[in-house]
């Protein structure tokens, strides 16, 4: 009964942390073509100096696991931006009083916010083709986020992030 109750308690933990992925692309590209890459020289991720470096070094990490190279004269270049946001809270405890009488009847309830306010980060990320300067290929995630979070944890949230970001590029 232990096993269960902590499994369950796992499976709640890994849902309430999941990274949220949307994607979009030109469905006329060749994908295939594009075997090199670059960031955008004034790249402005909003992130900490600290959390761009190991955001681009997890994607780095991504792209070479796909055989795709860092080069100096890129097929594309990637952009990334991101913006920190609160997410609302939409869980509460209602307390409730209430009264009848005869034909008379009554009642009061008060909402009370349960837990502190959740952060949220956003992450696009944009490939755009190095000869077009068109837009090919674009993902943008939505995950938790701790403010308060060790360099250990933040290096593993962003790994993670970027796994999940890149798991559908290529398009199939």
């Amino acid at each position: 009964m232990k096993r269960i109750a902590y499994l369950v308690m796992v499976a709640l933990l890994f849902s309430c942390n999941a990274i949220k992925v949307n994607y979009d692309y030109d469905k006329e590209i060749n994908f295939a073509a594009y075997t090199t890459y670059n960031y955008y020289p004034d790249m402005k991720t909003g992130l900490s100096e600290l959390d761009t470096k190991r955001l681009l070094n997890a994607v780095d990490n991504e792209m070479k696991a796909k055989g795709i190279l860092l080069a100096a004269e890129p097929d594309f270049f990637i952009n990334i931006e991101s913006n920190s946001f609160q997410k609302p809270r939409n869980n509460s405890v209602g307390v409730g009083l209430g009264g009848t009488g005869r034909a008379v009847g009554g009642g009061l309830s008060v909402g009370i916010p349960v837990g502190g306010p959740k952060m949220e980060r956003q992450i696009r990320f944009d490939f755009v083709d190095n000869e077009k300067d068109q837009l090919f290929w674009q993902a943008e995630s939505q995950s938790p986020f701790n403010e308060k979070a060790t360099p250990q944890q933040r290096d593993e949230q962003l790994k993670a992030l970027a796994v999940k970001v890149f798991a559908q590029y290529p398009p199939k």
